[in-house]
């Protein structure tokens, strides 16, 4: 007679010190786990409630300032700094982990509009409304432990003054040139008072510059053109419009790329122009106020619009966008990317910030507090970690970048557990219990009227369209996409 025993080694289940974990053997048959599904779907519901509760994504302000923070920079040599510029001119060296100033830079007489840093993170240039471009040496991080402010004041090692006022600035990702922004696009050497090249395309103002960080000598802008028409004069080949006999100015809001290879513009795509009379003044207006390049994808860029959205193009393609990103309730003011490129934050008019998937039509997240007045600028820290944002009521705010992260050191066991609940939920996340879960956000009760109310405004537009369609001769009407209804035509 045979008997069948399960003879199992000692040395596989006994443990070498008390310490370690028991080893647990585990057949994942699945004709043997019938419930598993379920149970992986109560534990995706409870993931989802559980980054609820935990959602914490307030850190901390920065209180220092006495105006509105306009404009801030980072420091790609230390993880902890961050510059800020407000409209009295005040310049702010801050460090995040102790939320205090560190220097000051003093001298700007007029509001602060840009800011940015070398690649080495040794010079900071500063622009604004004074028609000056200054330069700042950086200080060293062990400032951080002085307590005196009053000694912690630099001085510009260069002063550079202009016909025009400025209106950003940003610095070549490898090299020592810098561009700035306002009646004109001038580039500019660290060693030179005077640009060492100037690109016009026919713009009255330049609101914003960005160098590409895959490609050093190509940058982006965004500019404002104002013609000024005669009564009766035909402008269809532009706007594509009838009926404008009466406009006497009108405005072209457009996004161009410039090489510094090159003595002229290299692109230019053209927004929906806005007309100057009543017939055309609820228009919704198609400035762009800041780009953000990819850093992972240089050869895309997404565009903060002053219509509520941003814009995701590819610089070889840009007859048409890529990406809508939808959300905001008012003008999205300032945008910047993850150093992963998978994500980007914005903030915006209506007083909140919002983050996005690079490829995400709505924002996976929404960040506001009672006192935050307008935003105006927003960065992502250079561990993607962070959120710094800058405001109207003189205050920078710190957030997390992802509301329920924990905070601090985490042990291997907690991340595995993590992870596991991360990619349970994202298992689940089509579920409409789970889905409502995980959307389900706190808005203020002004963002939320106006959400509601511009979600009805697109809707009854939606059902005009379609009723003009269904009476009209197929194919007279030609539903044009959200992607291309936005620009013109693209100039090269």
């Amino acid at each position: 007679m045979k008997v069948k025993v399960i003879s199992r080694s000692t040395d596989e289940f006994t443990r070498e010190r008390s310490q370690d974990l028991q080893r647990v053997f585990r057949n994942f048959d699945p004709s043997l786990r019938s419930q598993e599904k379920a149970v992986e779907y109560v534990r995706a519901l409870n993931a989802a409630k559980l980054d609820k509760i935990f959602a914490r994504p307030f850190i901390g302000a920065m209180d220092g300032h006495r105006d509105s923070i306009k404009c801030m920079a980072k420091n790609p040599n230390y993880l902890k700094a961050i510059f800020s510029g407000s409209d009295d001119g005040d310049i702010r060296l801050w460090d995040l982990a102790s939320r205090r100033t560190v220097c000051q830079f003093p001298g700007h007489q007029g509001a602060v509009q840009g800011l940015t840093v070398s690649t080495d993170g040794s010079i900071l240039v500063s622009c604004g409304s004074d028609c000056t471009v200054r330069l700042w040496n950086v200080p060293d991080a062990n400032l951080a432990d002085s307590d005196n402010l009053s000694d912690n004041s630099a001085k510009p090692v260069a002063v550079y003054g202009w016909k025009n006022a400025f209106r950003a600035v940003d610095h070549q990702w490898d090299g020592d040139l810098f561009a700035t922004a306002g009646a004109q696009v001038d580039i500019w050497n660290h060693n030179r008072s005077q640009p060492v090249n100037t690109f016009d395309w026919g713009a009255d103002t330049t609101i914003s510059v960005r160098f590409n960080p895959g490609e050093p000598n190509i940058l982006a802008t965004s500019a404002k053109y104002v013609l000024m028409l005669v009564s009766g004069y035909n402008i269809m080949w532009l706007m594509k419009m009838e009926n404008a006999c009466n406009a006497r100015t009108f405005h072209d809001w457009s996004i161009t790329l410039y090489d510094l290879r090159m003595s002229s513009p290299a692109r230019k795509v053209i927004m929906r122009v806005i007309l100057d009379t009543i017939e055309y003044e609820n228009m919704e207006p198609t400035k762009t106020n800041s780009i953000a390049w990819n850093p992972m994808e240089p050869m895309n860029f997404t565009a903060a619009n002053e219509d509520c959205n941003c814009y995701s193009y590819d610089a070889r393609k840009l007859e048409e966008a890529k990406c809508v990103h939808k959300d905001h309730v008012s003008a999205v003011m300032d945008i910047d990317f993850s150093p992963t490129g998978r994500e980007f934050v914005t903030g915006s008019y209506d007083r909140t910030v919002r983050i996005f998937q690079y490829n995400g039509g709505h924002s996976r997240e929404i960040y506001h507090t009672k006192r935050m007045q307008r935003v105006f600028c927003v960065k992502y820290s250079c561990d993607a970690s962070y959120v710094i944002s800058g405001s109207d009521d003189t205050n920078l705010r710190l957030w997390k970048a992802k509301a329920s992260e924990q905070l601090g050191v985490v042990l291997p066991r907690e991340r595995k557990k993590h992870e596991y609940l991360e990619a349970v939920k994202n298992r689940y996340k089509h579920l409409p219990e789970v889905k409502r879960i995980v959307r389900h956000r706190h808005l203020p009760r002004p963002v939320y009227k106006a959400a509601n109310l511009r979600r009805t405004m697109i809707e009854a537009e939606r059902r005009k369209e379609q009723r003009r369609k269904a009476h009209s001769t197929p194919g007279s009407i030609v539903t044009e996409p959200v992607r291309k209804r936005r620009i013109i035509k693209e100039v090269e």
